[in-house]
């Protein structure tokens, strides 16, 4: 496996929720602290940039093509690039401001998933205190019913789906927990939790993404790694990165084989120029295609 390669120098505060847009042949990812939205694309190298008025904190696929589904620090809304064009849809966090959203993704079905926790960004962008307890986690259905299914947390983190779509694992970095459940894709329930994979020793759980063989590429925040866990809970193999702070990932490329990794640049030494920058890892395994937000009426 070659080394990871820096490919957007960016230089986000906390890059986070990267999004493979197969049709566009680019990812999305954004910078919660800059309330910034960045387009890469991986046929010219060239990166654009969308301001927004509060932390960006994750991007879905949705059934329109042309829209994606943004979360922001207090709310879920629907955004087009192309017109740039803004509106609110289906879900605001209850709590806002002194708790936000934080990681998402789409189920298989359809059901986006939303994890909060306490809101450690300032009005202005600048890193705020971090209090444990207060994250929860919601799911959204496409037909706009919202149910809680966690609350307590530190800061919810990783969503993702094993191919059989039989297994739903979700991550509490607080706790430095991944968590495993079953999944029934007929409703999108899930049962039975347990933890998956507890107490590595380097950095917390950040985002993750899912290969096609159910092992899952977890980013590891203060970790300067991605480990790849096997479906077992067992360490397949540790990735080095060259920044501390790993924070999500997704795979694209046509083949599904590039791997790209967001980080933050926050708590970096001075001088260390990859910190906060998008990279990109050839795999040997494919990933999965991104589920898509199955929007009401489309």
């Amino acid at each position: 496996m070659a080394d990871p390669v820096c490919v957007a120098p960016t230089g986000d505060i906390c890059g986070e929720g990267a999004v493979w847009h197969a049709s566009e042949d680019a990812v999305y990812w954004t910078d919660i602290n800059r309330f910034l939205i960045h387009r890469y694309d991986a046929g010219n190298g060239n990166v654009k940039t969308w301001f927004f008025d509060e932390p960006v904190t994750a991007l879905i696929l949705t059934t329109a093509p042309a829209s994606l589904a943004v979360v922001l620090g207090s709310r879920l809304i629907l955004w087009e690039p192309s017109s740039d064009s803004r509106r609110d849809y289906a879900f605001k966090l209850p709590g806002w401001p002194q708790v936000r959203c934080n990681d998402a993704r789409a189920d298989p079905r359809g059901s986006l998933w939303i994890g909060s926790m306490w809101n450690n960004v300032k009005p202005d962008g600048s890193p705020g205190d971090l209090e444990n307890g207060h994250g929860a986690l919601y799911r959204i259905d496409p037909d706009l019913t919202v149910k809680e299914f966690r609350r307590g947390l530190g800061i919810a983190n990783t969503l993702a789906w094993n191919p059989q779509q039989t297994a739903f694992y979700f991550a509490d970095t607080m706790a430095n927990i991944i968590y495993q459940y079953n999944y029934d894709a007929a409703n999108s329930e899930i049962s039975n939790e347990r933890p998956f994979f507890r107490d590595f020793g380097r950095g917390s759980p950040d985002g993750s993404a899912m290969d096609s063989e159910g092992f899952l590429w977890n980013c590891r925040y203060d970790g300067n790694c991605v480990v790849r866990v096997a479906p077992s809970g067992g360490i397949d193999r540790v990735i080095e990165m060259p920044t501390p702070n790993v924070t999500t990932c997704t795979f694209g490329g046509a083949d599904l084989r590039t791997l790209y990794i967001t980080t933050a640049a926050a708590g970096a030494k001075p001088g260390n120029r990859f910190a906060g920058g998008l990279f990109t890892l050839r795999t040997e395994t494919p990933g999965q295609a991104e589920n898509r937000f199955l929007l009401s009426g489309a």
